[in-house]
């Protein structure tokens, strides 16, 4: 079933499309659903890596709220896979114990489905495959045969598949998937990010493969924002509101 009410399990008060889903704040997020929906009528694009340039922007909020507003739509399935092998954090903010092996383990079995490994979440129709620190290396797991096995698996039984990944320019673990995701979201700090660093972030995944903006905790109004201001902060990198990745703004206090 999809998220009918409010979360029956502690989750972070900031996962409004689990706690809230019917809130003001949830409804943005339900934009940026209608955005994966629209775009993925016309192209391949099941699989989304959502990241950031820096640590703190609250990629995994955007991951895990897209994956809530995902999953509204009954008989949608959904899989959140925890790649941040460093820091995972995405059972914790859904209130929820992390399992002492996830995807780490996963990659480094010889045998049987990742599918063991994943989590059901409770009163919906969302799967986690939850993250650990991994004691291999990042690299080695990230480019080995066995997480593309896993990416074609999850494919095949998801109808999306969101993955909060690290930030990008503090390691290279989130490009390292390139070939194996259908594009990424790059959440933005409205109040802290620095132009340069968006900019060095999007070189670093090759803008072609970004396939929105997502800009956060700004608390400007949406009237009039987008080709002022949106066009202005990207206008190396985004050409206009209509043209190459879109831009869109989600605010939750």
């Amino acid at each position: 079933m999809a998220i009918d009410g409010p979360s029956q399990f502690p989750v972070d008060q900031h996962l409004v499309t689990f706690s809230e889903p019917r809130s003001f704040e949830a409804e943005q997020y339900q934009r940026l659903r209608q955005q994966i929906e629209r775009l993925s009528a016309t192209r391949q694009l099941k699989v989304i890596a959502v990241t950031s340039a820096v640590v703190g922007d609250g990629k995994t909020f955007t991951a895990l709220n897209l994956a809530g507003a995902l999953v509204q739509r009954k008989d949608r399935k959904v899989l959140v896979i925890d790649a941040d092998l460093r820091r995972p954090s995405v059972m914790p903010r859904l209130g929820l114990d992390a399992p002492d092996e996830g995807l780490a383990t996963a990659l480094q079995s010889t045998n049987g489905s990742f599918l063991h490994h994943v989590r059901p979440i409770p009163g919906t129709t969302l799967a986690v495959l939850p993250g650990e620190v991994a004691k291999a290396s990042t690299y080695e797991l990230l480019t080995s045969p066995k997480f593309a096995e896993l990416m074609k698996e999850a494919r095949a039984k998801y109808d999306f598949v969101v993955i909060d990944t690290p930030p990008v320019l503090p390691m290279p673990d989130s490009g390292l998937m390139k070939d194996l995701v259908d594009g990424y979201l790059l959440v933005v700090s409205a109040r802290s990010t620095p132009r340069k660093l968006v900019g060095e972030a999007l070189n670093q995944l090759d803008p072609a493969s970004v396939i929105g903006l997502v800009y956060n905790r700004d608390d400007r109004p949406l009237f009039g924002f987008y080709r002022s201001h949106y066009r202005q902060y990207f206008r190396a990198y985004v050409k206009s509101v209509s043209e190459g990745p879109f831009a869109l703004k989600v605010t939750v206090k």
